[in-house]
């Protein structure tokens, strides 16, 4: 029985990604028209405590090749914050928050200093304080400004993948996003994936929202299902580099991500029902509506099978300790066999992954091979997140303490 309903769920899971890959109706995520002035940027920057990291980026502001000089705001959450002297010595805007009780995300950092901006910019660029810009960043994200996108979002590499194998392999969570997600999603016209920072939003929808009205666990999520739901243009350009650092130990990697998949989910309850609603009218982006509502169900689905199936083998070798230990090898070997392939199976998909990114991802020769072996485990530990955010039931903005100091 367990068999039958684990291979269920794993054809199922397998169906709806081959209708996803399929399904390409025509879509709606095709700017109306070019801009042809280049686009004056505001930048905006949460900065909770990131002293020890920020002078970088702005030193990567300044050093910017693209002709027009951006408005920075930084934003702090107390005046005795060492960030304030750091932006002082750069000549950047900082904001010191005043709305924190029960506030302590960054979608309502954002909320809040856009609130108070009292000039009007042509797009926002939003990143955060452990980044550090590719010199032609603003550059290129002004050529996709220029094209008419809502959203464009850039390339996000990591700065600090050396220093240890989690950092690495944390790096190649984003190498999805960028290279096989958003890269592909981009060639059919079809929606990206925001990823949290590195990404600038037209000032028109500033204007419209009068501020930043994102505020969940995983803003970026949420936002990347409203510009779904609101037909909002989205580009992924991947010659818009940035270099971001990433959790070194395994403790702050899984508190991450659990935070990333509660936040998830929170915002697809709020989300799903509204695009199935929307998907009944005709002058929707039917394509990427379809692939918001289905998510990561499919993956889901091909979890739950294998699990079912190493439930399976482990009540089976229960019953053989007990009853028959005769075929007690076979279970233990089938068991082998199983777990084997599955990691097997994520091993070729990493390799796979590093030959695409072999070009771009800032990664070693060394950390390459050691994130190739550790990948398939760090990726099976999504489903201790899942299991962790599912009962839990308040999670908070915890800090991730940075502290790279490289340069670019």
């Amino acid at each position: 029985m367990f068999h039958y309903i684990s291979l269920f769920c794993i054809v199922i899971g397998l169906l709806q990604i081959l209708i996803c890959l399929l399904f390409t109706i025509k879509t709606k995520n095709i700017p109306n028209k070019k801009i042809e002035v280049n686009a004056k940027f505001c930048i905006l920057i949460p900065a909770r405590n990131e002293s020890k990291v920020i002078e970088n980026l702005l030193v990567s502001i300044t050093k910017q090749t693209y002709e027009v000089k951006p408005d920075v705001y930084v934003i702090v959450e107390e005046k005795t914050d060492p960030t304030i002297n750091i932006c002082k010595k750069y000549q950047m805007n900082y904001f010191i928050r005043t709305e924190i009780e029960g506030r302590r995300r960054k979608g309502y950092a954002l909320d809040e200093v856009l609130k108070q901006i009292r000039k009007e910019y042509d797009a926002y660029i939003i990143v955060d304080a452990d980044n550090i810009l590719d010199k032609n960043f603003l550059k290129e994200m002004n050529e996709t400004y220029k094209l008419g996108y809502d959203i464009g979002v850039g390339y996000r590499n990591c700065k600090n993948g050396n220093t240890s194998v989690i950092a690495a392999t944390s790096a190649l969570t984003f190498s999805m996003i960028n290279t096989l997600s958003n890269k592909a999603r981009f060639k059919k016209n079809k929606n990206i994936t925001i990823s949290g920072t590195g990404f600038f939003i037209n000032g028109e929808w500033i204007k419209k929202w009068n501020g930043y009205p994102f505020h969940s666990l995983t803003e970026d999520y949420e936002l990347s299902l409203y510009a779904t739901l609101n037909n909002m243009t989205s580009a992924y350009n991947e010659n818009a580099i940035f270099y971001d650092e990433q959790p070194l130990k395994y403790k702050e990697s899984i508190k991450q991500r659990t935070r990333w998949v509660k936040g998830y989910f929170e915002s697809r309850k709020k989300y799903v029902p509204l695009l199935k609603n929307a998907y009944k009218s005709k002058n929707v982006n039917r394509t990427s509506q379809y692939q918001a509502i289905v998510g990561v169900k499919p993956y889901i689905w091909i979890v739950m099978g294998l699990a079912l199936s190493l439930l399976k083998e482990c009540l089976l070798l229960v019953y053989f300790v007990i009853n028959e230990q005769k075929t007690l090898f076979y279970c233990i070997r089938f068991l082998f066999i199983l777990l084997g392939s599955i990691y097997g199976f994520l091993f070729l998909f990493t390799f796979f992954l590093l030959l695409l990114e072999r070009k771009k991802i800032n990664l070693s020769f060394t950390m390459k091979i050691k994130a190739l072996f550790f990948n398939p485990i760090f990726l099976s530990t999504y489903v201790y997140c899942a299991l962790k955010a599912a009962l839990k039931k308040e999670i908070g903005w915890d800090v991730i303490v940075h502290t790279s100091k490289e340069i670019y």
